[in-house]
């Protein structure tokens, strides 16, 4: 099946729920429009597709400002912008915080090997990305969490603000521009095999 096709079926099969009558979505509780999210974000927090986001567990703030970018079109995606379409304004940060006060999935990815960990940290002392993801990468606030997430989510995110292919950022498109792309795979891989459940508890997350 071609890749148009396959989105265009996941975008009526999300969808289809949520249009159900006019005012049925509005008057719907968060947990019933978080059903929907599970379609490709997991209902275990793992996600369906490796290009698909982990959101449990993922900072409120953030959260709220990818659906409010989505709804506007800062923000583009084949399947998300539909779906924040049908959303009412009132729920976005409702259904962040459902995402947030759940528990961050362990994917079992590997730590990233040695050469592999220093090239990254070359490149996130060059690019300063602890001053906004701190210093474990959790984020905090409005900005995301990025330890254990997804490698191939993580490596096209940063891809696609290096291309501007994702554009409610431009500061992340700077920071991503002066990366080369060899230090992104770094990146990606180091990231995504950080595991800071241990360090969240103990600061009482």
């Amino acid at each position: 099946m071609p890749a148009m096709r396959v989105k265009l079926v996941l975008v009526i099969a999300l969808l289809t729920p949520l249009v159900m009558t006019g005012s049925a979505l509005a008057a719907d509780p968060i947990e019933a429009k978080a059903k929907t999210c599970a379609t490709c974000h997991g209902e275990n927090g793992v996600p369906q597709l490796k290009t698909t986001p982990v959101i449990w567990g993922q900072n409120t703030g953030y959260m709220f400002l990818q659906l409010r970018d989505f709804q506007s079109g800062a923000r583009k995606n084949d399947l998300m912008s539909p779906i924040a379409a049908t959303l009412a304004k009132e729920d976005l940060l409702p259904l962040a915080t459902y995402f947030t006060q759940l528990k961050w999935p362990n994917l079992g990815q590997p730590e990233a090997p040695g050469d592999v960990a220093a090239k990254a940290q070359t490149a996130v002392a060059s690019v300063g990305c602890i001053g906004c993801h701190l210093d474990h990468f959790q984020g905090d606030g409005t900005t995301a969490r990025l330890a254990g997430q997804q490698h191939d989510y993580l490596q096209k995110t940063m891809m696609d603000f290096r291309t501007k292919a994702r554009g409610n950022n431009p500061g992340m498109s700077d920071l991503m521009n002066a990366t080369t792309p060899e230090a992104i795979d770094a990146l990606a891989q180091y990231l995504a095999g950080m595991q800071i459940d241990q360090y969240l508890s103990g600061q009482g997350h």
